[in-house]
């Protein structure tokens, strides 16, 4: 019983296995006897003839003799099978073990596929295809899925400069391939896949390393040195390390400038890979919205590390604000009062109320009326100081908590968070609380989580 072939396929009689043979011009088949230059030469026709036929090739083994090849094989990319090793995923061990306990898991493409062709050195140097085996235990690609296959799949230098560029816009290599699929009219037009994109921007950060903090001051420092508003500070712990860094561009200057009267910074977001806590400066324009005047980055939340980010902002604006707004870090109150000795300090109004119900107790904290008549008090601007005092011990009167010692303690700190007390200053009614600053950490904290999501 014999096999019989049809459009390139042949099965096998005894076994019912089907075999491959590509279907490409004459030209573009190896046969035996063609001559080639070199070995690279002849793997680059091999490629263009994988390509056609729609399978991937690659350079397996050779033979040598006085250091020159003599024998070259040249197979399917399908050709043998995976090696396994047995790994211990029980055993713990640290050093070369540990790398075959961490090794990823991947399904084998490879099917034992025969197909190649050898190469041998001739006396005139040059090599000759010697033998052709051209049967696929598989099938092929299909021609609209060419672009797919390895050898099509490469970045131009453009396309790597392309991703760079977006990279540094926060545009992951996800979006940047679709935004190439897009403007290049299909995903067959881009030349790669977006794993490709994936994959190079990896191989960026890899090279990168642990110079990302020096280049990403490096870079602040040369917008120093050639644009004259700009404005960055850093300075580095004992072991070198980066323990802060300041900066400050020309829109910001200007809008502090306009809107810096009242100001709030707070530090509540934290990266997860450096560990630095991302302290934005925060005013409020004449529409209502947030402004930033500076940013910056603190390894530590010390009243020393406070004092050098606030002599930063006083060095790049040359002028403090006449209120600040801050929580109750005793940190950050050290720090404005030693290098921002003419501004008031507020606090926190939202982070004082919102103790309210836990200090006054499960009766209190339930009581609308309560609410609505501390809140009466506390919140309007529309008292003088001794109009507030006077209705806040009437309060604690009808409430019975004159006994109250947190109440009393915020009571004796009152000219720090009370809006009767800051009346007079200009702006500060816009500004009673931090959450403008921690809208702020928010909002970069959606962008830096958004970038890692698309990269």
């Amino acid at each position: 019983m014999m096999s019989t072939t049809v459009d390139g396929v042949r099965i096998c009689p005894t076994t019912g296995n089907q075999y491959y043979t590509p279907i490409v011009p004459d030209s573009s088949k190896p046969v035996v006897g063609m001559h080639f230059q070199s070995i690279d030469s002849a793997f680059n026709f091999y490629k263009k003839y994988a390509k056609l036929s729609g399978f991937e090739g690659r350079k397996h083994t050779q033979s040598s003799k006085n250091g020159v090849v003599i024998r070259k094989y040249f197979v399917c990319a399908k050709e043998g099978s995976a090696t396994s090793c047995a790994v211990d995923t029980v055993n713990d061990s640290v050093g070369a073990d540990k790398k075959l306990n961490d090794r990823r898991r991947r399904p084998s493409k490879r099917t034992g596929c025969k197909a190649h062709i050898r190469l041998a050195l001739t006396p005139k140097n040059t090599y000759r295809i010697s033998h052709v085996f051209e049967e696929h235990n598989h099938s092929f690609v299909d021609e609209e899925d060419y672009h797919l296959l390895a050898s099509s799949r490469k970045l131009t230098f453009t396309e790597e400069q392309l991703l760079s560029d977006f990279s540094e816009m926060n545009i992951g290599p996800v979006r940047a391939f679709n935004l190439m699929r897009k403007i290049r009219g299909g995903f067959d037009k881009v030349g790669v896949t977006s794993t490709d994109c994936k994959n190079f921007k990896r191989d960026i950060n890899l090279f990168i390393g642990e110079f990302d903090v020096d280049m990403a001051v490096q870079r602040l420092m040369k917008k120093k040195q050639f644009l004259p508003n700009f404005s960055c500070e850093f300075y580095c712990d004992e072991k070198g390390a980066l323990a802060g860094l300041f900066w400050a561009d020309e829109e910001m200057k200007l809008n502090y400038e306009v809107f810096g009267d009242v100001m709030s910074f707070d530090a509540t977001f934290r990266t997860n890979r450096y560990d630095l806590v991302f302290v934005p400066f925060t005013g409020i324009d004449n529409h209502h919205h947030n402004v930033t005047f500076a940013g910056s980055l603190l390894a530590s939340e010390t009243a020393e590390s406070y004092k050098w980010l606030l002599q930063s902002f006083l060095k790049a604006f040359g002028v403090a604000p006449k209120v600040v707004v801050t929580d109750q870090d005793a940190a950050t109150k050290i720090a404005i009062r030693d290098v921002f000795p003419d501004t008031r300090h507020r606090l926190c109004m939202w982070h004082i109320m919102i103790k309210v119900s836990e200090k006054v107790g499960t009766e209190l904290s339930q009581d609308e009326v309560f609410k609505d008549d501390i809140c009466d008090v506390v919140w309007t601007d529309a008292l003088e100081p001794a109009q507030f005092e006077t209705q806040w011990c009437d309060l604690m009167i009808k409430y019975n908590l004159t006994s109250n010692s947190w109440l009393s303690d915020m009571y004796n700190l009152r000219s720090d968070w009370i809006p009767a007390y800051y009346r007079h200053e200009h702006m500060s009614g816009l500004m009673r609380t931090t959450s403008r600053s921690e809208s702020e950490n928010h909002f970069f904290w959606s962008i830096n989580q958004h970038k890692i999501v698309i990269s």
